[in-house]
């Protein structure tokens, strides 16, 4: 199975704007004194204006896009105590969480994320993959349904639907799931590879095959490695058009 990640940090841009000098005719030495001096100035006026939540919010934003994980989330961590209410700063504090595998501590941000912004996709959808990572699979269908109701064509939503159906042996509905992924994205090799997976844990041979070389053929190099130990191809390996396949 691949479980299709969508964590977005929705980054606030800021701009730094200079002044032009008056002193047009002044030296280079006098004008990089200029330029220094005013450096200090706006420093230590930013030293003397408290930093708003904003402020904390693009901080966690960068050091997220980072990778820098913990010390994002010491930052949101800021921008919810001046801001209790910013949805923002709880979906990505979650983001940051899951990234460092604290699932629990990630639904827990979602949650109190939700209950400022309940009308956000991205918020369901990435809780629903801490969910089935913590193996928590109907939950975690109830959150991708969410984030379809809220968002129809929500393609990875559907994908990891259909992943956490199949981990509950639902695989009707997981293939149906599927299904409307493609329909959506007719590109989706993931879709196509997890398809594949729920028909050779079914035995369906031929149709595990079929699945996985259209997943082969939309990414090339992407998939071979991966089903040659995955375990979900268990009840197929030994079949000789399967064999011939993954070579």
């Amino acid at each position: 199975m691949v479980l299709r990640r969508c964590l977005i940090a929705s980054s606030f841009i800021t701009f730094s704007i200079f002044g032009c000098s008056d002193w047009a005719n002044s030296t280079a030495e006098n004008t990089k004194q200029v330029v220094q001096e005013g450096n200090v100035a706006q420093l230590l006026i930013k030293a003397k204006t408290p930093q708003k939540a904003e402020d904390f919010l693009n901080q966690g934003n960068n050091l997220l896009d980072a990778h820098r994980y913990k010390e994002a989330i010491a930052a949101y961590d800021k921008a919810i105590a001046l801001k209790p209410k910013i949805a923002e700063a709880w979906i990505n504090r979650g983001n940051a969480l899951t990234s460092l595998q604290r699932y629990k501590e990630a639904i827990t941000s979602y949650d109190q994320a939700i209950s400022i912004r309940p009308d956000k996709d991205i918020t369901w959808y990435n809780r629903g993959n801490a969910l089935t990572s913590l193996q928590r699979y109907k939950e975690a269908i109830a959150s991708y349904d969410k984030a379809i109701a809220l968002k129809a064509n929500k393609y990875e939503a559907w994908i990891n639907r259909g992943i956490a159906l199949t981990k509950l042996q639902r695989y009707p509905e997981a293939l149906k799931s599927y299904d409307t992924a493609i329909a959506i994205k007719p590109d989706k090799h993931e879709a196509y590879y997890n398809k594949a997976c729920s028909y050779a844990l079914q035995h369906n041979v031929e149709l595990a095959i079929t699945n996985l070389d259209k997943a082969f053929k939309l990414a090339p190099g992407k998939y071979q490695k991966l089903a040659k130990t995955d375990s979900d191809f268990n009840k197929v390996r030994s079949d000789k058009r399967f064999q011939q396949l993954i070579q």
